[in-house]
């Protein structure tokens, strides 16, 4: 099994999940890299993308898994096919063998960007970051079940908040991605639900990074 690192930026973060993996399988086939596929009744291209991305969000840090089916080729080589095919916006950045089992996989580093039309308050990130001192915070997080409320304060693992300008706050945050996962835009929830007078008019994240328990970058 083989292993690529991708990002997807620009107008491709419209991509969803689903659309992206067709992505991926139509340029394979575009670029001569025959997949193999799995056993059954209704055989599929062996790909899959670990941690699949919302729709709007940036990430240069994806990982997809995959198998190919024929003569052994070269990982520069199938980089460099795959990077003449894939759409605008989707490129790959590594190729690799061996990589770490999934489960391995801990926590993600993230940026959020919070947009604003009128100036902001002075203090306006100390005000962010009381918020995120609280005891709990519980956000509004749909399930199978409906919309519960979920304490989201434990799985964040670091947060800094910085004003780069009056209209600007920007949220870095390392998160925990696997059992349980919070998705980076709760936060941002979080603040809408709690601090109504500095809910942003435009909001975007992006994936920095992936890592394991230890903190280091996951491969």
């Amino acid at each position: 099994m083989l292993r690529l690192l991708f990002e997807k930026t620009g107008r491709a973060v419209w991509i969803s999940h689903l659309d992206l993996m067709r992505v991926f399988q139509r340029s394979f086939k575009r670029a001569g890299l025959p997949l193999t596929h799995t056993q059954g009744f209704n055989p599929r291209p062996s790909v899959s993308i670990a941690l699949p991305l919302s729709v709007g969000t940036q990430s240069h840090c994806e990982l997809l898994d995959f198998e190919l089916d024929g003569a052994e080729l070269s990982c520069e080589e199938i980089l460099s096919r795959l990077n003449g095919v894939l759409v605008d916006g989707v490129r790959v950045k590594q190729v690799y063998h061996s990589g770490r089992k999934l489960k391995e996989l801990a926590y993600l580093r993230a940026q959020i960007e919070l947009e604003y039309d009128h100036e902001l308050p002075d203090g306006a990130a100390d005000i962010i970051q009381e918020l995120f001192g609280r005891e709990t915070l519980a956000v509004p997080k749909k399930s199978k079940n409906g919309i519960q409320d979920q304490d989201i304060l434990p799985m964040i693992r670091s947060l800094k908040i910085d004003m780069p300008d009056g209209h600007t706050l920007v949220m870095e945050t390392v998160v925990c991605c696997q059992n349980p996962s919070l998705n980076p835009m709760q936060l941002v929830a979080a603040v809408e639900r709690y601090l109504p007078e500095l809910k942003p008019d435009h909001a975007q994240c992006c994936r920095l990074e992936i890592l394991d328990h230890n903190h280091e970058v996951f491969r």
